[in-house]
């Protein structure tokens, strides 16, 4: 990361720009997410918020989507609340599928896979999205990646004892 005007004044490439950043502490439990997806709901409306940017300025959301029973339905849901209608018109996946959990790192690699979908404009896959759970009815993007105009991303990271961050990342000239 760096300061905008000193990538330009240096001539670097600049590959993407962090528009926004949310967070919450729901503190619900040490291990589980809250049912209803407070937290998540927080901490993505307020990276929208701090990005100045509507839901419908999103083109991918790069999940947090640990493929867990529990915590994937909820954050499906909270996508949903944030996003409306539009949640049916985003593609959404988990790198974790590819990447595993790596715990403190997730995040920063995550950051750094959705610039890489900004620079290549392909989003990432879901790969072994065999059979989604029942109400996984958004785009998913299963098994292989996809060729697709991604201005800008959101990446969500949510901890244990309800320690939730989203980011904002975009391209450049969005």
């Amino acid at each position: 990361l760096e300061e905008y005007e000193h990538a330009k004044a240096r001539g670097a490439k600049i590959y993407a720009e962090m528009k926004g950043f949310g967070m919450s502490g729901d503190a619900y439990h040490m291990t589980a997410a809250d049912p209803d997806g407070a937290g998540f709901v927080l901490s993505m409306n307020h990276a929208l918020k701090t990005a100045g940017m509507a839901p419908e300025d999103i083109d991918y959301v790069n999940a947090h989507g640990t493929s867990t029973p529990l915590a994937d339905p909820i954050e499906l849901g909270a996508v949903k609340q944030v996003f409306g209608d539009h949640a049916y018109q985003l593609a959404m996946s988990s790198t974790k599928s590819m990447t595993g959990h790596l715990l403190g790192a997730a995040g920063g690699i995550e950051a750094l896979l959705s610039c890489l979908a900004i620079r290549d404009q392909i989003a990432p896959p879901t790969i072994n999205l065999d059979n989604p759970s029942e109400g996984c009815d958004l785009d998913l993007i299963p098994h292989h990646a996809r060729s697709m105009s991604i201005r800008s991303v959101l990446s969500n990271s949510f901890g244990f004892g309800g320690t939730n961050s989203t980011l904002i990342i975009s391209h450049p000239d969005a």
